[in-house]
């Protein structure tokens, strides 16, 4: 089935039911299954009249709101092709993915800067606004509701269809478009949802783009799939109050995310004081549920993390907590059909098991390969890259290096293109040592490098501990975790120096991605030129000037 099988569905079977929360002024405001379906309608049929045919692409531009997923199944009651574009990104970015996924329209959503954004809409692309959430354009959502009669005979999709075309964030050069078929999240979701035990009308909270492939099959399919209730954040500074007031039954987060939860609690709790109260059997019941009902995870069934490596060290720290973290593994051409952590099935430190049905095999080289329903289509006008990954046998080139234990867990081991060689010719893998460095209260993000010295140093950002701490304090603290680590590693691979770097690295600097991946490539640009420099000196701990 396609996702529009499944809202007609429920829009006919539960039309008084909630399907979608939005805060808007403090307030929630709600839309039933039967009055998003009205809306939907009404737009789709605006899209018809509009010269848009079945086929054609409309862009979302937008960050995660009731609007966002509206627009989607207006998209697909048209028949057209779905465009998701990251809120965070330029004009320049936004006008190269519109040019190259041919989009002919954009609905603009809640946005914290269009008026840069704007300028990366070509003239010809019809524009939709929602005055909602303050963008007025040519065409907007609520006056196309007063114009239009909802339409009554909306597509009819076949499984082999293209539904979406989703650029990746790209931590290497350009984005790409990833197509998938119309019937390929429903078949990942299937084998998932048992696996993960996902409960029927999932109450859910979605903050993650729904831009990437993993919070639209967490969220936006999984409360379309299965009757549930979508609620959203109004802002950054209601975030936590938000989610505290949906208490959601899962929750994904990126690791970042997970560090930034605990510094709020270290905040309220020093971490001697909190070892103590856990010592104490009443109290360790009594602070575990007020952490989790806190951070919103009261009623959390499932809590996930993924789209980056998280630290064996942090994943340890919240299970003490009373909070399993599972952690999964996949991307956005495998629709993360790919590898699961899971209750009675969870090994810390690894990507879980794989999916029933995938297929996987390595490399000579050890990369991941895999196939399975999920795969995508290919590139969108890219057959050449399409043909790179994809081997002779069908399979996905995963561009990460990985190795399973004796029970079928899988433990990535690195990227493919992320090694680097030193100047006495040793190979580099940097993302283990990365996790271990992460185990330190005091980094937030590390990057390993070392192309051009004897052996490799580390960029790091410091996390708002670090920050507060002296310099001397955060100097011997940054040199215990250095020598911990190096105990754990081959000669070759010791860590010589720590560089904290002047710019903290975000996605509006282009050091990461909108799923808070780092973009090695471009601090290996902006660094590069003072690893010699920064090696021959001979402070261990360095402040980048």
């Amino acid at each position: 089935m396609t996702p529009l099988d499944y809202f007609l569905r429920w829009e006919k079977e539960q039309p008084n039911r909630i399907f979608l929360r939005q805060p808007i002024g403090g307030q929630w405001k709600t839309w039933t299954w039967a009055q998003a379906g009205d809306e939907c309608r009404r737009m789709a049929a605006a899209l018809a009249e509009s010269n848009l045919e079945p086929g054609d692409h409309i862009a979302i531009l937008s960050k995660n709101c009731a609007h966002w997923i509206m627009a989607d199944i207006a998209i697909m009651m048209a028949g057209c092709v779905s465009i998701p574009i990251y809120p965070t990104l330029t004009s320049g970015t936004i006008r190269n993915i519109l040019d190259h996924s041919d989009t002919r329209a954009i609905f603009v959503g809640k946005l914290d800067d269009y008026e840069e954004q704007r300028q990366g809409i070509p003239s010809s692309v019809i524009r939709i606004g929602c005055v909602t959430y303050g963008i007025s354009e040519q065409n907007n959502w609520e006056d196309i509701q007063e114009k239009h009669e909802p339409l009554q005979h909306v597509h009819a999709w076949d499984c082999d269809d293209i539904l979406t075309i989703v650029y990746t964030s790209g931590t290497t050069g350009r984005a790409k478009g990833v197509m998938h078929k119309a019937c390929t999240f429903d078949t990942v979701f299937r084998q998932v949802a048992p696996i993960l035990n996902v409960p029927v009308n999932p109450n859910m909270f979605s903050y993650l783009p729904l831009s990437h492939v993993a919070e639209r099959l967490a969220v936006e399919m999984n409360v379309i799939f299965n009757c549930g209730t979508a609620s959203f954040s109004e802002s950054l500074s209601t975030f936590a109050r938000d989610l505290e007031s949906v208490q959601p039954d899962a929750f994904f987060a990126v690791p970042r995310i997970w560090t930034k939860f605990r510094e709020n609690i270290l905040k309220r709790f020093s971490q001697q004081k909190l070892d103590l109260l856990l010592s104490i059997p009443l109290i360790n019941t009594l602070i575990r549920k007020a952490v989790r009902k806190k951070l919103g995870l009261s009623r959390a069934r499932i809590i996930l993390s993924a789209a980056a490596p998280i630290s064996m060290d942090l994943l340890q720290w919240y299970d003490r907590m009373g909070i399993t973290i599972y952690q999964a593994y996949g991307m956005t051409e495998d629709s993360v059909y790919a590898h699961f952590n899971r209750a009675r099935a969870n090994r810390f430190g690894s990507v879980g098991q794989p999916l029933p049905g995938l297929q996987v095999k390595f490399s000579h080289q050890g990369e991941i390969c895999v196939k399975s329903p999920g795969n995508f289509v290919g590139y969108y006008k890219e057959p050449g890259l399409t043909a790179e990954v994809f081997d002779e046998d069908g399979y996905l080139l995963t561009g990460d290096k990985g190795e399973y234990d004796g029970d079928g867990y899988l433990y990535i081991t690195g990227r493919i293109k992320d090694q680097f060689k030193t100047d006495k010719g040793k190979y580099i893998s940097p993302a283990q040592i990365e996790l271990r460095m992460l185990a330190g209260e005091d980094i937030e993000q590390a990057c390993v490098v070392g192309m051009g010295i004897p052996q490799p140093i580390v960029l790091v950002n410091l996390t708002e501990t670090g920050r507060n701490k002296s310099k001397d304090v955060l100097i011997k603290s940054l040199s215990e975790t250095l020598s911990a680590v190096n105990s754990t590693l081959d000669h070759f691979e010791h860590v010589r120096k720590i560089v904290i770097t002047r710019e903290e690295w975000t996605i509006g600097n282009g050091m990461m991605t909108p799923t808070l991946k780092i973009r090695r490539n471009e601090l290996e640009a902006l660094h590069l030129h003072r690893y010699a420099e920064w090696f021959d000196r001979i402070d261990t701990v360095i402040w980048e000037d």
